[in-house]
């Protein structure tokens, strides 16, 4: 009997099934509908000069904390701290990430407010999931495409593309929560 590594995402509204190395997608699943558009803001190369406020798509250095502004209905929000160099990530494809999960707080450094996640709480394993079908909030499922291996990337994911008006995990996420991920993409899977 072969022994297989996978990873089980503590929260239920996930709903994702576990991804193990021999896993490979039947067929092209349909992407998933996007609601929103995605802002992407590339790495700068140089600190700007200090502003009061910086437009959405502006990029900011990756050591200077967020700012922005908490990401309603107008769309994804995705920040790339580390544009990787490997595979590119694409809808129907199984990608492997470690990230960690935290609830919006503009009065927090980073905006990063109570974590209520982590990859990092499975025993080092990477989370997985085929991207576009539906098994991740939507903020994922449109945040991930394009990342390379190596990556890493800051996702502002508003209600309407994470768990919207529900209570999940008794409180652990409020309803219309605006969420942030921090997710390195690993692997990608055919």
């Amino acid at each position: 009997m072969r022994k297989q590594s996978f990873v089980v995402l503590a929260l239920a509204a996930f709903t994702c099934r576990p991804v193990f190395a021999e896993d490979k997608p039947a067929g092209a699943p349909q992407p998933a509908t996007a609601a929103q558009p995605a802002t992407v803001a590339q790495p700068a190369t140089a600190a700007p000069p200090a502003t009061t406020a910086q437009p959405a798509a502006t990029a900011q250095p990756a050591s200077a904390p967020q700012s922005a502004a908490p990401a309603k209905a107008e769309g994804l929000k995705i920040i790339d701290s580390k544009v990787g160099t490997g595979k590119e990530a694409q809808t129907g494809k199984a990608a492997l990430v470690h990230y960690t999960g935290w609830l919006y707080d503009e009065k927090a450094p980073e905006n990063k407010g109570k974590q209520f996640d982590t990859s990092a709480n499975r025993g080092g394993l990477p989370f997985g999931f085929i991207i576009g079908v539906g098994r991740v909030i939507k903020g994922w499922d449109q945040g991930v495409v394009g990342m390379k291996v190596g990556g890493k990337r800051t996702l502002i994911v508003p209600p309407a593309l994470g768990y919207g008006d529900k209570d999940v995990g008794n409180g652990l996420i409020p309803p219309n929560s605006t969420l942030i991920f921090d997710i390195e993409l690993v692997e990608v899977k055919p």
